[in-house]
């Protein structure tokens, strides 16, 4: 087989393939052997008719097509290496006349990454995010925890100082409800000193269930001028309060566990993975962005983001399933747009793809960057986990090849 540049339009390259008689005949013989078992000739057990008997019966293209099939999968991968072509759809082509005995040529148009200037795309800078979890960072996630699980984990003895309570409350100065003055499922820490003078020492010894009138006096210096040292009366009803995390609490949040402290520990690990993904995610999206800043694209292919735009939708849409809502409410909410929008976002967010996979794909090719099996490996795992844990995992890969 001879390959033979000949021109690019756009991101649309032409070249030719040439085989020889001899290759286009032993491809014909192979399409004999593999097909004979499936072809009846009278006068001839299956299997067992020869090939010149079955091209005169059927034709002498009869194996024409699955020839050209086996030649195009054994040349045109060699083909795309000769010319240096980094191809991103599938290929179309057009042949010479086709006859026994005789090679032949193919004409093939595919389209091409586009040619993409870069400037200076070494030293990007980034903002370095916080990746550090501290112990407030454990004692909030398991607070939140305790309080969707409040129900089950709420104390029986009347509210001590120190103890977490969740509250619902109204204010009210004199026959008026004020505003700002009201909320449910409040949090507060007997003792803490979070709220007005007076409200907390009130509610030590309520029970969870029971209500409350607590009445307070604004200081002089309270910011909102219309309520400073007035009187108001708080209406509370303590829902639940919840129980300290010990050894012998900590079974209510997870049965698995026995120690508080180890229960902290697996928390903060947690904690630690999600943030160190999150510092991962940053980074490279910054250097992402300060890429596509440094490159230009005369133009990208159309099927290209075609092909983004269509994993996009089904991504997206199994996302949104997930969540209860339509694909368009879906992406009303995350992207803040209107329906008319909705299209035009996808296809903004498949362009972006698009330009993202072309510029790394020539920073890979200009370092001469490549994956070992182990580094192949070792992101296989981390998909498979990544699969297990979340609802959308947005990956995005061009595959292009012949057929």
């Amino acid at each position: 087989m001879k390959a033979t540049y000949i021109s690019r339009e756009k991101n649309d390259v032409k070249f030719t393939m040439e085989f020889t008689a001899e290759e286009f005949d032993n491809a014909q013989i192979k399409a004999y052997q593999a097909a004979k078992g499936n072809i009846e000739i009278p006068g001839f057990r299956r299997g067992k008719a020869p090939r010149s008997i079955i091209e005169k019966h059927y034709g002498e293209g009869i194996f024409f097509e699955d020839a050209i099939d086996e030649l195009f999968r054994e040349h045109y991968p060699n083909a795309l290496r000769e010319l240096e072509l980094d191809i991103i759809d599938s290929p179309s082509a057009e042949f010479s006349e086709l006859k026994k005995g005789e090679g032949f040529t193919a004409t093939i148009t595919v389209a091409c990454s586009p040619i993409v200037e870069v400037k200076d795309y070494k030293g990007v800078e980034i903002e370095k995010i916080e990746n550090e979890v501290k112990d407030e960072d454990v004692d909030n996630d398991i607070k939140s925890l305790q309080k969707r699980n409040a129900r089950i984990i709420s104390v029986e003895r009347p509210a001590q100082d120190g103890d977490t309570v969740l509250l619902d409350y109204a204010g009210f100065v004199g026959e008026d409800q004020f505003e700002g003055g009201t909320a449910e499922g409040q949090e507060l820490v007997l003792g803490s000193g979070m709220f007005i003078p007076g409200f907390e020492e009130q509610l030590v010894g309520v029970s969870a269930g029971e209500k409350k009138d607590v009445t307070v006096t604004f200081p002089e210096e309270y910011h909102a001028e219309d309520l400073a040292g007035k009187d108001c009366v708080f209406e509370v009803k303590v829902n639940y309060i919840l129980k300290e995390l010990t050894d012998e609490t900590v079974g209510y949040l997870d049965s698995e566990y026995t120690s508080a402290d180890q229960y902290r520990t697996d928390v903060k690990k947690v904690l630690q993975s999600y943030m160190d993904s999150q510092y991962d995610y940053s980074v490279k999206s910054q250097l992402a962005s300060g890429l596509l800043n440094a490159c230009s694209f005369k133009e990208i292919p159309e099927s290209l983001v075609a092909d983004f735009e269509t994993d996009l939708r089904e991504d997206l849409t199994l996302s949104a399933q997930s969540s209860g809502l339509s694909l368009e409410d879906y992406i009303m909410s995350r992207y803040n747009v209107t329906a008319e929008e909705v299209d035009s976002t996808i296809r903004s967010l498949a362009e972006g793809c698009a330009k993202e996979g072309l510029a790394l794909q020539y920073v890979a090719n200009k370092e001469k960057l490549k994956v070992n099996d182990e580094e192949l490996e070792a992101v296989s795992k981390v998909f498979a986990e990544l699969l297990d844990d979340v609802d959308l995992v947005l990956i995005m890969s061009v595959n292009p090849g012949f057929g």
